[in-house]
């Protein structure tokens, strides 16, 4: 019995399920709400570990394919004082693989294949129904039905409410993304800083991460602790920025608008004042400026089993983003694509999600407690404590 699958989110949860199941023979429709595979910036790059996104990818009968294309020195770490001073440099020896990175546009690619996907589906609620699926009503106002409904569709995830009430919060953390292109050529300095892999530096409740991408491209993340409304209440005095919880008065001027690229530069460079010119630099040459409050759902995360619905991956378990979330979705994918195609009757597939869902449900839980406390250590009052706990993760 060939089962009606709809996978909502093309991100590297929903694409690897969804080639999992094509690997099996199993067609599957992929919903998503982007018009176009390059209608957005695809986001930086992705350590997969063997043990999760590798493992996932051999599932799809893509490890070659992977290997061919991913980075192995870009598993190098650098940690720097404030200072400029090199306090770890790991590098990885040649033949370590077991975190090479992947640009997150040409694992997209890779996953997408032949895969058939309905770009331009926006969901917009998905109803379960009594024994019988569920009915994904869609933006523009159509519905359809399917035996299953995977939601696959990230943080603000629109299948999660047929599952569950509960929403993401905020951590307290904020990202702000810059980039730097053609870094060798543009840049050589900040090149060598940067390495192969990537560079951190770390101070009083505040980061600043630089990350290489193939092509010379370089993505720059400065975390720091700050209220939600930060920007609403920035300070652009030199040295000032009250929304950082730093014990500050708002001055006459306060609120910084993110749409102005010079103005958040200068912002971040107060906030980082003081550190070494080359880690400033990063920020000086920067070309545009997202943030990105990072939001967490609660740990663990389960609901009541629904029949014909069941989540991924962010939609799941939303966590911070320290190299396990999207290995964890891939494998994820991988597991449930593999129990779907296996499952023969309506009865057979509702009982392989159901043990799916305890599966990933207990796995994920403890995924999530550990980033939880590694964002705390990492964004910490105590710098000592994100060398720390690198000194625990790297291989000696």
């Amino acid at each position: 019995m060939r089962h009606r699958i709809a996978v909502v989110g093309g991100g590297p949860a929903g694409l690897t399920f969804a080639r999992v199941l094509h690997r099996h023979g199993h067609p599957v429709t992929v919903l998503e709400r982007d018009p176009s595979p390059d209608a957005r910036p695809p986001g930086g790059t992705l350590d997969l570990h063997e043990g999760m996104g590798q493992l996932a990818l051999g599932k799809a009968g893509l490890l070659a394919e992977f290997q061919a294309l991913s980075r192995p020195e870009g598993q190098a770490m650098r940690i720097l004082d404030t200072d400029g001073t090199v306090l770890r440099d790991w590098q990885p020896r040649p033949e370590d693989r077991a975190n090479p990175e992947i640009d997150r546009g040409q694992l997209r690619d890779l996953l997408l294949g032949p895969l058939d996907v309905q770009w331009g589906r926006g969901v917009a609620e998905v109803v379960p129904g009594t024994g019988d699926g569920a009915l994904v009503r869609f933006a523009d106002g159509r519905q359809e039905r399917f035996d299953l409904v995977v939601g696959a569709d990230g943080a603000w995830s629109r299948v999660r409410p047929a599952l569950s009430s509960v929403t993401p919060h905020y951590t307290g953390v904020t990202s702000v993304e810059t980039s730097l292109d053609d870094v060798d050529t543009r840049h050589p300095g900040l090149a060598r800083l940067i390495g192969d892999g990537s560079v951190a530096a770390y101070g009083v409740n505040r980061g600043l991460v630089a990350q290489r991408n193939s092509g010379g491209h370089v993505k720059v993340y400065a975390h720091f602790r700050a209220r939600s409304d930060w920007h609403t209440n920035a300070d652009r005095r030199p040295g000032l920025n009250p929304g950082l919880n730093l014990g500050l008065n708002p001055g006459p001027d306060a609120g910084l608008d993110l749409d102005d690229a010079e103005a958040v530069r200068s912002s971040l460079l107060a906030l980082f004042d003081g550190w070494a010119a080359p880690l400033l630099d990063l920020l000086r040459h920067g070309t545009a400026f997202v943030p990105r409050p990072l939001y967490v759902l609660p740990a663990p995360h389960s609901w009541t089993h629904v029949p014909g619905v069941t989540l991924l991956g962010d939609a799941a378990h939303l966590m911070p983003p320290l190299g396990v979330g999207a290995n964890l979705a891939m494998l994820e994918g991988a597991e449930l694509a593999e129990s779907v195609a296996a499952a023969s009757g309506p009865g057979d597939l509702d009982e392989a999600v159901r043990a799916f869902e305890e599966q990933m449900w207990a796995r994920a839980g403890k995924w999530a407690k550990i980033t939880t406390a590694g964002l705390e250590r990492l964004v910490s009052p105590d710098p000592a404590e994100a060398i720390a706990l690198f000194d625990e993760v790297q291989p000696s």
